[in-house]
């Protein structure tokens, strides 16, 4: 019998992966399924380990091991915007408006993500992000888009 968290050491996929695999069996193919739960000890789910490692040498078969994402998600890096493209040029240009209001506020303050969304429009999430990229911009003294390890 092995958890899940001997699977993820196992397999090396991110544990919200190896979840991902259980929570979608029944929507692979038979020789691709997770296995099924064993048994339930306070909780914790068990599986049976010759189970689990044939599950994943068909997995690593048909899949490959560096098509992780191929699990259930979308292609991407993991890394949101900052591929490039349209959306980091929108980041980019909300990054330069958050760092203008640092600059004119004389540093953070509480709230100025939410007045930016208002002020600008888009998601107070979004402003957070592009907030906390900033601070960390001005604490540093850099420019959006520069290189900070230059």
């Amino acid at each position: 019998m092995v958890s899940r968290a001997w699977i993820v050491r196992y397999t090396g996929a991110a544990s919200s992966t190896v979840a991902r695999w259980y929570a979608q069996r029944d929507r692979q193919p038979k020789e691709l399924r997770h296995p099924e739960v064993v048994c339930t000890v306070e909780r914790m789910h068990y599986f049976d380990q010759q189970a689990v490692e044939a599950f994943w040498a068909a997995w690593q078969q048909d899949v490959g091991t560096g098509l992780l994402g191929v699990s259930g998600r979308r292609a991407g890096d993991g890394q949101g915007a900052r591929g490039g493209g349209h959306s980091r040029a929108e980041r980019e240009r909300a990054v330069e408006i958050a760092l203008k209001a640092l600059r004119k506020a004389g540093g953070h303050r509480r709230g100025l993500a939410a007045e930016l969304a208002r002020e600008h429009g888009g998601v107070a999430r979004s402003w957070q992000r592009a907030v906390a990229e900033a601070r960390a911009l001005y604490e540093q003294g850099q420019e959006p888009g520069s290189d900070p390890g230059a």
